[in-house]
């Protein structure tokens, strides 16, 4: 297990440092850590992002939570659940608003107020539907957690998302400043 949580903050690590040498404009020192599903030479997309980060909070919350080792592999497995259903909610959530863009887009010449009420009720119920999930994944990574564990790890998570935005808001700088140097 330890093997795995080194390897993991490393290659977190050297995609962040790509990430930021790049968005300075100067090469990465070396290539960012390419997992078996990311051929060498293609950028990382957002979701690649999203699951790399996902596995950095989970070896990440064990310091931030002073978790026990017993309790290490109920909260991972807990913590995994919550950020699956997280993303599948989020996955329905957009599929739907893509239907009502569609949907709702002047030039596509479609006027079937019924479809589009029924999209719109369908994202009500995906909302609701998602925060019951949701809340019930939240209890469960709770159970693992003493109380103060708890609140810990609503501010680990505050402050694990503000990194996420930050990585990937380089990482889109980063793409910009590549394709504008193509471009030249």
């Amino acid at each position: 297990m330890v093997k795995m949580k080194v390897a993991a903050a490393v290659a977190f690590a050297l995609i962040l440092l790509g990430t930021s040498a790049g968005a300075q404009g100067q090469p990465p020192a070396a290539p960012p850590a390419q997992g078996p599903d990311i051929p060498a030479g293609r950028p990382i997309s957002a979701g690649e992002i999203q699951k790399l980060f996902d596995a950095f909070t989970m070896i990440q919350a064990q310091d931030a939570l002073k978790l026990s080792e017993a309790q290490y592999g109920p909260f991972v497995t807990r913590l995994k659940a919550l950020q699956d259903t997280r993303r599948r909610h989020q996955q329905t959530r957009n599929q739907i608003l893509a239907d009502l863009r569609r949907l709702t887009n002047p030039e596509s010449g479609i006027s079937d107020e019924s479809l589009i009420a029924a999209r719109v009720k369908a994202f009500r119920d995906e909302d609701d539907r998602g925060a019951g999930e949701i809340r019930k994944a939240y209890n469960a990574v709770d159970e693992t957690l003493d109380v103060r564990q708890q609140a810990r790890f609503r501010l680990f998570e505050e402050r694990m998302e503000q990194q996420k935005l930050e990585l990937l808001m380089r990482a889109r700088q980063t793409a910009r400043g590549q394709a504008q140097r193509r471009g030249r």
